[in-house]
């Protein structure tokens, strides 16, 4: 995968170096259209060879995000220079197009991946008899803890919530060796973190965690779900989904009379027959990319668009809760963010009036 990727920025980088050597003899005859027309072919020919290049999943991804955050600045950049004496009107309109994809650029990968925000949602049902505060965590997926870990915890910790749900993907790490190494130094943020909560903290696994996943939270009084399982909390019961459960949409789930949590790490087990009040599930990143109008661009998952970020009351009463979750995706997908922060989520149960 990774030789594959090599060969596609030797292929892209000599369509670019083309495209100067045509800029370049353009110059002469000084005919900016056909250096446009030009440019824009090279442009899509660099996105197709993006999307068709031999490589699978988030692989192709990244590709495109060179294509967008480099290649395609550097034609903008020559073209710039180029029409810059031949039509100076469209040469400042191409650098004001080069600034707003450098600036895309910069928000994408240095600030919104770090750029935590703070979720604070409501829910009111006649089954719940006394306030509730539930905090959500989904996709830490770090392949490096450390100190932005520390502040998602220290945040979690301040609020004091009523219950914690840890809704799967911990660490992202493809060497076994290195893989327990960053469950440890997880695990070890936890251990200094101190939560602890009235109605307990719970923990399920997500897709991209390793069979010694619960190795992130020894020693800690940490409830893990290894199979789908509904416990009675008191004032609500919650029933933690399996990873493989959670990916099913026929997933077949009982209630009761109590307001009901379900937590599973992919949201397509609520498309079953799910008798619960509050749904949740992590897995989609939000996105990571959101266009406003669209929403997420790639959800990885089988719900529709629209119920793949945030609180989506998908029947009356029944409510899917989706995390953009903390981390981001790891491996060969491009760790970016675009009006998708990353977020902890504090949900607040009340009675109905």
């Amino acid at each position: 995968m990774a030789q594959r990727m090599y060969y596609f920025h030797i292929i892209a980088a000599l369509i670019t170096g083309l495209a100067g050597l045509f800029l370049f003899r353009l110059k002469e005859q000084k005919s900016e259209i056909l250096a446009l027309v030009g440019g824009i072919f090279l442009l899509f020919g660099l996105a197709l060879t993006a999307l068709f290049f031999p490589v699978e999943g988030f692989a192709r991804a990244q590709l495109l995000a060179w294509v967008a955050f480099l290649y395609f600045p550097l034609l903008l950049l020559m073209g710039s220079f180029y029409l810059w004496d031949q039509n100076r009107l469209l040469a400042i309109a191409l650098s004001m197009l080069l600034l707003v994809v450098l600036l895309v650029g910069v928000d994408s990968f240095l600030i919104e991946p770090n750029w935590l925000k703070i979720t604070r949602l409501e829910i009111s049902s006649p089954k719940v008899e006394e306030p509730l505060t539930l905090a959500v965590l989904a996709d830490i997926q770090t392949d490096a803890p450390g100190e932005y870990e520390k502040e998602v915890l220290k945040i979690v910790r301040e609020e004091n919530p009523d219950l914690i749900l840890l809704v799967g993907d911990y660490v992202q790490v493809r060497d076994p060796e290195e893989y327990q190494r960053k469950v440890e130094e997880l695990n070890r943020i936890f251990q200094d973190a101190g939560l602890s909560s009235r109605l307990g903290i719970y923990a399920v696994r997500g897709n991209v965690d390793w069979n010694s996943w619960s190795d992130v939270f020894r020693g800690l009084e940490v409830k893990i779900f290894q199979e789908t399982e509904t416990i009675d909390l008191g004032p609500v019961l919650l029933t933690g989904v399996d990873c493989v459960d959670s990916s099913n949409p026929d997933l077949k789930v009982a209630g009761g009379d109590k307001f009901h949590l379900v937590m599973g790490h992919y949201p397509n087990y609520s498309l079953g027959e799910i008798d619960g009040d509050l749904l949740l599930a992590g897995h989609t990143h939000g996105g990571q990319i959101q266009l406003p109008g669209i929403g997420p661009l790639l959800t990885n998952s089988l719900v529709p668009r629209s119920w793949a970020s945030g609180l989506t009351e998908i029947e009356p009463g029944e409510y899917l809760l989706v995390s953009n979750g903390i981390g981001l995706e790891r491996g060969y997908a491009p760790e970016m963010r675009f009006l998708c922060r990353p977020e902890v989520i504090f949900l607040r149960l009340t009675p109905a009036q």
